[in-house]
């Protein structure tokens, strides 16, 4: 029985079995007795389990060679052994358990290089990487696909987010005034949430039931992700691998991806945790982790140091239109493009640079420095029009809730009902924020020109010294009188009057 010898139990079709024989799956006794009938039936039993087992080899044997006469490499014999310990791929599963694909938010560094191949041993399945074109640059972007199919991936989407990053995600935040512990204008947490929301998509799209990503197990992001991911498809399975793996730190990561012939361009030596989008450039890590460490000056990528900045100043116009940024200079552009050009005017005059420590999500303290030129060219004059178009109470309604909506952003809740009331909230007392604001740009400074708007509460007849028709400064007595009532009494009774 070829079945036999597939084992290593015997070639012959006749094989002895304690004094017995089995012949052609038939079971003889050389002494006909009951007790014997027995045996026979146990004999058969074991016999179908071999079979069974052999089986499942052949299956695996044909796979294999698949993949032979795909890469061209080994023999099969050579990978039904290997397959004994490494079970990529499997029908069966992998190390953890048996997923059928994975979409993996994949960026092509090191730890979602490795990760490739860790989810096909661990887990048994197809992976497809996503990468979601953010404005990260065409750096990053290179050579992506050429990567992804190396560590093992059986393709690479790729979607270009930037208009809707801009438009749906951070220009509603612009709008709301969304800063986190006064500085953070949100770039990572904006772009978290549209990257999640595409990965959702591909999922649908490729059949996927489960998605990963490369976040740590100490950092926001994971939790900006996955809150994603529970709020638009709360039936997919999320993998993340470094709450899972016995991988520790960048040694680990290049040793595994070493192991597993994965290409990874970096080398052990630490360097900066970075990233990057239309919005932002953020840096963690090496020095920055001693808040005591000045940041190094070759350190920055998008702004150039405010002392080698021009020595003239360099005026822009920005032009809103209900609370959103539509043009530069008189000229309309797409979010993106608006976005885009900002950056390169602000960054050669060195506008956006903020060094910050800030309370993460999780508990702990993180220093990071963040550069958005574009952003804070575009804060200054969101909020210099505000002041002409929205009253004193609404005014500061809208920035006590700016407080709170940024603290969902950064929290990733984007997706929280909450969230979309103030929104809606923030939309509608924006509507008459329409006109332009004047800035002057110098040497890592925004200044204010000029304001205007046609919705404008300003009235320069109501607000001048001199006197005027509308605003009888004699009235300013009795309001002074009234308003000043609850101080006035209780002075009276301090005092026993």
């Amino acid at each position: 029985m070829a079945q036999m010898h597939a084992v290593g139990i015997s070639s012959s079709p006749d094989i002895a079995l304690h004094g017995f024989s089995v012949h052609q799956g038939n079971f003889g006794c050389h002494r006909k007795c009951w007790f014997y009938k027995e045996i026979n039936a146990r004999a058969i039993g074991f016999c179908a389990k071999i079979s069974s087992h052999y089986h499942l080899q052949q299956k695996c044997a044909v796979r294999c060679q698949g993949i032979l006469n795909v890469t061209g490499g080994g023999t099969q014999e050579d990978v039904v052994h290997s397959k004994k310990t490494d079970v990529m791929g499997s029908n069966n599963g992998g190390l953890r358990g048996k997923l059928n694909k994975v979409v993996l938010a994949y960026s092509g560094g090191l730890d979602t290089s490795v990760i490739v191949p860790w989810l096909r041993e661990n887990y048994g399945c197809e992976v497809v990487c996503f990468t979601a074109d953010v404005g990260q640059g065409d750096l990053e972007m290179d050579g992506l696909e050429e990567k992804a199919k190396a560590s093992g991936a059986s393709q690479l989407v790729v979607k270009d987010l930037k208009e809707e990053f801009v438009r749906e995600y951070i220009f509603p935040c612009l709008r709301a005034g969304a800063i986190y512990e006064r500085k953070y204008l949100l770039g990572t947490s904006m772009a978290r949430p549209v990257i999640a929301k595409a990965m959702v998509d591909v999922a649908k799209e490729v059949g996927a039931d489960a998605v990963s990503h490369g976040c740590t197990g100490k950092g926001n992001d994971q939790v900006r992700f996955e809150l994603t991911f529970f709020a638009l498809n709360p039936e997919l399975q999320v993998v993340a691998p470094w709450r899972e793996w016995n991988i520790t730190g960048r040694e680990d990561a290049i040793e595994y991806a070493k192991k597993h012939n994965v290409p990874v361009p970096v080398s052990k030596k630490s360097i900066y945790s970075r990233d990057r989008n239309l919005w932002h450039l953020s840096h963690e890590g090496d020095i920055l982790e001693d808040p005591a460490n000045e940041p190094k000056k070759d350190m920055y990528m998008m702004t150039v140091d405010p002392e080698d900045a021009p020595n003239h100043p360099e005026y822009l116009e920005i032009g809103i239109e209900s609370g959103l940024p539509v043009s530069i200079n008189g000229r309309k552009l797409s979010p993106a493009s608006l976005l885009s050009e900002l950056n390169k005017v602000g960054g050669k005059h060195g506008i956006g640079r903020i060094d910050m420590v800030e309370n993460r999500l999780v508990g702990m303290k993180s220093r990071g420095v963040y550069e958005t030129p574009g952003g804070t060219i575009l804060w200054a004059a969101a909020r210099e029009l505000e002041s002409l178009t929205l009253d004193r109470e609404t005014i500061q309604m809208k920035d006590l809730l700016a407080l709170k909506y940024a603290e969902l952003v950064y929290a990733g809740r984007w997706f929280d009902p909450l969230r979309y009331s103030m929104d809606a909230f923030m939309e509608r007392i924006t509507e008459t924020t329409t006109g332009s604001v004047m800035l002057k740009l110098y040497k890592g400074s925004v200044t204010v020109a000029s304001r205007k708007s046609p919705h404008s509460l300003y009235r320069e007849d109501i607000s001048s010294f001199e006197t005027g028709a509308i605003y009888n400064q004699a009235d300013a007595a009795g309001f002074i009188r009234l308003y000043g009532l609850p101080t006035r009494v209780r002075a009276m009774l301090e005092k026993g009057l």
